[in-house]
């Protein structure tokens, strides 16, 4: 239905589009049970109707932004990982220009400043060990963090003699994602584009990725775990939550996670996950591939 926000369909198995047909460009979300390259024409496979419903309720809120955050997920399978993370960041620009963000910006409660945060860097032997360190604000990642994370990643790129990487935040989150004070600081568009290109962590976590582990305690949001979806292991404590709220702010994941989380979880998972801005527990996460192993304890989660 052309006029559909969200578009629901059972008996996904004896239904569904030709191979030749276009798609609807609204999300397309499938009842059943997901098997391989059997529903590459749906966005998000669920068990059941109540979780479609959910899914179709949260995409009411802001159907632009959603709209366009599958048919990015749709197309980034065939690009390399620089050529998608710059699609990421244009599309990520259309939507910072939409109604539905400044309308989350018009309207979201007011944001409490606090201190700068930093990331701490240790090199013990050939292991360059990095920290996220602004506990007070849940590790919520700043300016001066995001700078700090890509001058640390670009020299385990250049410095192929660091053999391993090793990335925890202090405290009792992980990180909360990008600080929400810095939302909407830049307003062109183009501009925040071309920052993005320069100064995402991400462009060097990619090139890293395969040498670098994250341990995960409590909140893994957003930003922060857009991240570590970049990392060859993920650990995690048994408390650890994850999640990716963008789509009610009418945004997309725009700090890499469109890329990172589509090459670790798959498309469907990645879609699932933003457009129900659900939260994963550590357990959920282990099942969908999310994480590679649970810690004991928190303190096992956090422990270099």
């Amino acid at each position: 239905m052309p006029d559909s926000t969200c578009l629901i369909v059972e008996n996904c198995f004896d239904s569904g589009f030709d191979s030749g047909e276009r798609l609807p460009a609204c999300p397309i979300v499938a009842i059943g049970e997901s098997r391989s390259g059997a529903l590459d024409w749906a966005d998000v496979v669920v068990a059941d109707r109540l979780a479609a419903d959910r899914i179709a309720a949260h995409v009411q809120a802001n159907p632009n932004a959603a709209q366009v955050i599958v048919g990015l997920l749709r197309e980034l399978p065939k690009l390399s990982l620089a050529d998608g993370l710059e699609r990421e960041s244009l599309t990520y620009g259309v939507l910072q220009a939409g109604d539905e963000f400044q309308s989350w910006l018009e309207n979201r409660a007011p944001v409490e400043a606090s201190a700068p945060g930093k990331v701490c860097a240790e090199r013990v032997d050939d292991t360059l060990h990095l920290q996220l360190d602004r506990p007070e604000a849940g590790n919520a990642i700043d300016v001066s963090m995001r700078d700090g994370l890509s001058e640390m990643l670009q020299l385990a790129v250049i410095d192929t003699s660091i053999r391993r990487i090793v990335l925890t935040g202090a405290g009792r989150s992980f990180s909360l994602g990008a600080d929400l004070a810095e939302f909407g600081t830049t307003r062109d568009p183009a501009e925040a584009h071309a920052i993005r290109q320069q100064t995402l962590p991400a462009h060097w976590a990619a090139r890293c990725g395969d040498r670098m582990e994250v341990r995960v305690q409590g909140a893994c949001v957003g930003a922060g775990l857009e991240l570590a979806a970049f990392a060859g292991r993920i650990i995690a404590g048994p408390r650890a939550w994850f999640q990716l709220p963008e789509l009610a702010m009418g945004l997309l994941p725009g700090a890499g996670g469109c890329v990172s989380l589509t090459r670790r979880i798959g498309r469907h998972r990645t879609a699932e996950l933003i457009l129900s801005g659900r939260r994963l527990n550590a357990r959920e996460a282990l099942a969908w591939g999310l994480v590679d192993e649970l810690a004991a304890d928190e303190g096992g989660a956090n422990k270099v």
